[in-house]
């Protein structure tokens, strides 16, 4: 960060100090929390001064970086500390979608300053961090389990469970660098295209390589990420939620020196598979893509959504729609790639061609189907004998289970060559570089949430 800044309410008491910064030579508004001031309680000042923060980046068009350690609403103001936190956190939430908001969590974060988390579209979590909305003393008091901090809301917890924290890091040092490395993807606001990047990687590069990362067998695990690697820029990416919802891959990387969001079904995990985390996990990813006007690559590769009672108690419907709804209200250039499998309603979900993408390629060794043969078999074969049911599956297969029925009829553009595919996804986000799509207005949609 350089030395040049504006201040903004500097005069203000309170434990948030809040300036105009330069990162990378972008103006960025950035918050900060002392939390040797009364452990970061946040008064009505303090508060204020944070909403002035998210008023500016708001108003200038600016990203919002702040810096959280805080032991919640200073208890010795009252009333008048709650009223500032909900100032606080409406001017973050008008920032939504309009300009990119990043939260540091460097030390604790309590009550309402751990809920301003989730308000946010980046959180990067220091290891010795953590964040809960009622602590270990009141969950022992209402639940009788004993619980520390870590436990309860550590770095570790929200990167594997809550899927709240976006990047985990060492210390403040490397989160620096790591919301640094964030905006370099974004733009300022959504009023703006992500900026280019220069790179020296060939745009119509070859990938032999990805044909080796598909194993053998319809049923056999492979890391997507090695994929990814091989189709982007210098085969570097930002990986978002690493720990979270594993069964699906979300990233932040450059094809053609263009800043994408990858999403990418994951079969080491789950067999690529959607559940509830993934599918709230891809949404929100789709959903800040589209915000900040950038491309979205869907890399295709699941046999469907994971059955199962406690899932659909818990709301597969609702939470499965989410994914749904992101994608079928983006507006951005959108590629999908089916690389093997694409069942069912997790063809649909994962950007088909009716869901609204501009371009559908498919490798010529992927299936396409509501169901594979196994299934198909097991439905419409009962009361066949095992000879019978195997041939019907292996006429299934090579009747059914082939790109070229759904190229024919119009869902699939192009069966390539898995080499070819660097090269075919930077064709189509050339020739989608300046589309765009005129909204009605309207108050806001209704997410499924």
């Amino acid at each position: 960060m350089a030395q040049a800044s504006v201040a903004l309410r500097a005069q203000a008491p309170g434990a948030v100090r809040a300036e105009v910064e330069r990162i990378d030579g972008r103006p960025v508004v950035v918050a900060r929390m002392d939390a040797s001031e009364r452990r970061g309680a946040l008064s009505s000042t303090a508060s204020a001064t944070l909403a002035e923060a998210a008023r500016t980046a708001k108003d200038q068009r600016i990203p919002l970086v702040a810096s959280i350690a805080s032991s919640g609403a200073d208890i010795m103001e009252g009333m008048a500390a709650l009223h500032g936190w909900g100032q606080a956190a409406r001017a973050i939430a008008d920032c939504s979608g309009i300009v990119p908001v990043i939260i540091v969590l460097d030390g604790p974060a309590v009550s309402g300053p751990a809920l301003l988390i989730g308000l946010a579209d980046f959180v990067i979590m220091t290891e010795e961090a953590y964040a809960f909305v009622s602590g270990p003393s009141m969950v022992a008091e209402f639940t009788g389990v004993a619980i520390d901090n870590g436990e309860l809301g550590g770095a570790t917890i929200h990167a594997r469970h809550s899927g709240a924290a976006t990047l985990v890091v060492r210390d403040a040092a490397t989160a620096s660098q790591a919301v640094a490395e964030l905006l370099s993807y974004l733009p300022s606001s959504t009023d703006e295209e992500p900026p280019r990047v220069v790179t020296a990687d060939p745009p119509d590069r070859l990938t032999p390589e990805v044909e080796g990362i598909l194993p053998a067998t319809a049923t056999g695990s492979y890391d997507v990420r090695d994929i990814i690697g091989a189709l982007v820029d210098d085969g570097h990416f930002v990986e978002l939620r690493t720990r979270w919802a594993s069964n699906i891959v979300t990233v932040l990387t450059t094809i053609d020196g263009r800043p994408v969001g990858v999403l990418a079904n994951q079969p080491l995990a789950i067999a690529g598979t959607l559940d509830i985390p993934a599918s709230q996990k891809g949404a929100r990813f789709v959903a800040f893509c589209d915000a900040f006007n950038l491309p979205i690559v869907t890399l295709v590769d699941t046999p469907g959504f994971y059955p199962g009672k406690d899932l659909e108690w818990r709301g597969m419907i609702r939470h499965g729609a989410q994914l749904v709804f992101a994608y079928g209200r983006a507006t951005v250039a959108r590629v999908c790639v089916i690389l093997r499998k694409s069942y069912g309603g997790a063809y649909i979900v994962m950007d088909s061609k009716r869901m609204g993408n501009d371009v559908c390629l498919a490798w010529p060794g992927a299936e396409l189907a509501v169901m594979g043969a196994g299934q198909a078999s097991a439905i419409l074969q009962r009361g066949a004998s095992d000879e019978q049911r195997a041939a019907y599956e292996q006429d299934y297969t090579e009747r059914m289970l082939n790109p070229y029925v759904a190229a024919e009829r119009g869902y699939v553009d192009a069966v390539i060559e898995p080499d070819e595919t660097r090269r075919e996804i930077t064709r189509a986000l050339r020739l989608l570089a300046t589309k765009r799509e005129n909204l009605r207005p309207r108050k806001h949609d209704n997410s499924p949430l």
